[in-house]
């Protein structure tokens, strides 16, 4: 008996995911847990979208900031997400992915930190040994 094993959610899909709370994208995968960012610790969940519109792939990738380190104490570093949790659609294939859109949307109050937005920020020594 063979076991056959879906890759629904490629290498490919990480590499172009960011996360919107610190821009970071390097993603660490701890078995039985979840997926959460190397950087802040905020946990991504991906799940297939209902809706396609024809593109190969369409997933939600889900955030959650219920384990994210020091989000409270540098806003430079880190921006929270509206109650604590934020979704986004992507659509596409390898090499070709976009965002379609957020929920909640991007508005005056919240705004998805952007790929190395906090890049050139330094992390002050009364942050880093909090993490």
């Amino acid at each position: 008996m063979t076991l056959e094993v879906l890759d629904r959610h490629s290498e490919a899909l990480f590499e172009f995911l960011w996360c919107p709370v610190c821009g970071q994208e390097v993603f660490t995968h701890i078995p039985f847990e979840g997926v959460f960012c190397k950087n802040c610790n905020t946990q991504v969940e991906l799940q297939e979208s209902r809706e396609t519109r024809g593109y190969e792939e369409a997933v939600l990738a889900c955030f959650d900031t219920s384990t994210t380190w020091n989000l409270h104490v540098d806003e430079k570093l880190r921006r929270d997400l509206p109650d604590g949790s934020a979704r986004v659609k992507i659509l596409g294939a390898p090499g070709a992915y976009k965002v379609d859109w957020w929920s909640p949307g991007p508005s005056e109050d919240w705004e998805p930190v952007e790929r190395g937005e906090f890049d050139d920020v330094e992390e002050p020594e009364k942050v880093s040994h909090l993490a």
